[in-house]
Order: C-alpha cells, then structure tokens, then sequence
C-alpha cells in the first residue's frame, strides 16, 4: 500500500513541479537520539524517491531554544521549503510546545500546531498528523467500513490518540477512548470492532482482549532486551483472533512516511495559493 500511494504521490509532484510548484521538506534534528535519526533518513530517502527537495538541519544537542527558534523563524520565511518537520523528542531543556508554535501553520506537516489541531477537530483540515492519517488510509485501503462501528483508541497522546478519535468519529465510528486510567481495560478492548494501540508499551494487549474478528492496528514500535522489535499488541496470541492486524516492523510505520510526503505535497500547494 505503501509502495502504491507513493508511486501515486511522485506522478503528483512531477505535475506540481511541472505548474512550477516545487514541492520541498526541511527536517530539523536536534542531538543524536538513534531512533530519531532512522526516522529522519527514511524521510530523507522517501523525498529522494519522490523527487522532492530535502534538507536535513542537524543540531548539536546543546543547541539554545532561541538558536533552534531563530531557525524555524528563517525556514517560516524561506520559499523553497513548503513544509517544516522538527523531529521529535527534542532533548530536555528544549520546549516542545514553543518550538511547535513556532513553525507557520501552512508549513506544520505534522499537523501539531494548535491551528491544525482545531481544523481536525471540527474536520475542516489541510493536513492530519502523519500516523493517524496512515491508520485511516489503512483501514479504507482494506476496504473496512467505519461507519457504525465501535472503534477503541488505547492511548491519548496528541500525536496519536486524540486526532485519531477525531477521524475516525469524522467517519461515524463510535469511539472509546482508553489510558492508564480507564477500569477493565479488557472489557472496553474486547467491544471493539477496530482496536487502535498507542500506549508505547511493548506486547501490552494479548488476544484475550480482542474480539473475535475484530481489526487491530498496531501504532507501537518497542525495542526488547534481546534487540527484537516488537508493537504494543502481542502478535501472536492477536493474530489467532482479529480479522485484520498490522505487523510491527512494516505495518503503521511505512503509512506515516507516505502520509508525510503527502502532507509536504499539500503544503506545496497551500503555500503556492497564499
């Protein structure tokens, strides 16, 4: 799926750059944080094959918030660069928040500025955080019908959690959100016809917890002692029960790299209209 929507995309880009419209992503990392920088060359690689520009800002993990905010500010002002990505987590002493609010609305492909955020929430966007977006094209791709259907969301974080609630209600799913404080976390999990899990804690839901049939999403990516990777959902017991689930590596985290250059495409074409 992942291969189809990004050979889509770069017939898309070669017409935007065609009209004259160059599509183009700066990422911003700062420090040396290993997961961050496999994120980051994945996205390097996915502009590459989509013949769009990219530019990578590696920062010293000692770098001040006023050097990190002063490069936002130059990348706001910059007309080569129709979407900004500042690769998160930042290292401590940075705020995220401020950092986040810093980068022009138009430009956010993550889709994290408060701007976009309400735009999800009253379903009038231009662009949806990269993960949830890739969990919503996964779902359609699958030919799942959401309309009536009970959907749970284990996590409430604002990258995951609360915009996929969001877009899943936008198409009519009955939604249940979960966290540390939710009682019989079974019972909620086992009404669900869709199972989102985004808590971030490796092999957290079993089998036992999912309905018979049910389609479970995988968003968790967690590296074991013995260097395995594993999701938040434990494949095995899951896989005998669920209809549909998505496998950890390869399954959500392929979808948020097409979901970004998607996004930095939109943004190409929002910043070219204003």
């Amino acid at each position: 799926m992942s291969a189809r929507i990004k050979a889509e995309l770069k017939e898309e880009a070669d017409k935007l750059k065609a009209q004259g419209i160059m599509p183009g992503l700066a990422v911003v990392i700062v420090g040396d944080d290993p997961a961050s920088r496999v994120y980051v060359n994945n996205k390097k690689k996915a502009c590459c094959e989509l013949g769009i520009l990219s530019e990578e800002y590696a920062l010293p993990a000692e770098t001040s918030e006023e050097e990190l905010l002063a490069l936002i500010d130059k990348l706001n002002c910059d007309n080569k660069i129709s979407g900004i990505l500042v690769q998160l987590p930042l290292p401590k002493g940075l705020d995220e928040e401020k950092v986040i609010n810093r980068i022009n609305p138009k430009k956010d492909v993550d889709a994290f500025h408060p701007v976009n955020v309400g735009k999800i929430m009253i379903g009038n966007y231009d662009f949806v955080p990269c993960t949830p977006a890739g969990v919503m094209e996964l779902i359609a791709e699958s030919g799942i019908d959401i309309s009536g259907k009970e959907c749970v969301i284990v996590g409430r974080s604002n990258i995951v959690g609360k915009p996929m609630s969001m877009l899943l209600l936008h198409k009519n799913g009955t939604v249940t959100v979960c966290h540390s404080k939710t009682r019989d976390l079974k019972e909620v999990t086992k009404r669900a016809d869709i199972l989102v899990v985004a808590v971030g804690r490796p092999e957290f839901i079993t089998g036992e917890m999912i309905k018979e049939g049910a389609v479970v999403i995988d968003v968790g990516i967690n590296r074991l002692e013995n260097k395995k990777l594993v999701g938040d959902v434990e494949f095995e017991s899951a896989e005998k029960v669920a209809s549909a689930i998505t496998p950890v590596p390869g399954g959500v985290g392929p979808m948020t790299i097409a979901m970004l250059m998607k996004n930095t495409l939109k943004a190409a074409i929002v910043n070219k209209e204003n």
